[in-house]
């Protein structure tokens, strides 16, 4: 499963640990889903969505997101 965490994360400004009280798990668990370690379950993947107010396929995917330099390149 790919994701945007730490995207998403970096453009509110926010550490893992203050992502990690927001959604209440351990900062360690955030760094295993940025890093691709870990699977989340999806009442955590529904909490890390809310948390940005977006939806949760711009969050999570089984394919691999398109980088940021491509998608700014194509605008």
């Amino acid at each position: 499963m790919y994701n945007r965490i730490a995207l998403f994360r970096t453009e509110a400004g926010l550490s893992r640990k203050d992502l990690a009280e927001a959604v209440d798990v351990n900062p360690q668990t955030i760094g295993y889903l940025e890093r691709g370690d870990y699977k989340p379950s999806l009442e955590l993947a529904m909490k890390i969505a809310a948390q940005f107010d977006v939806p949760i396929e711009l969050i999570f995917s089984f394919t691999p997101f398109e980088s940021v330099a491509d998608a700014l390149r194509r605008s």
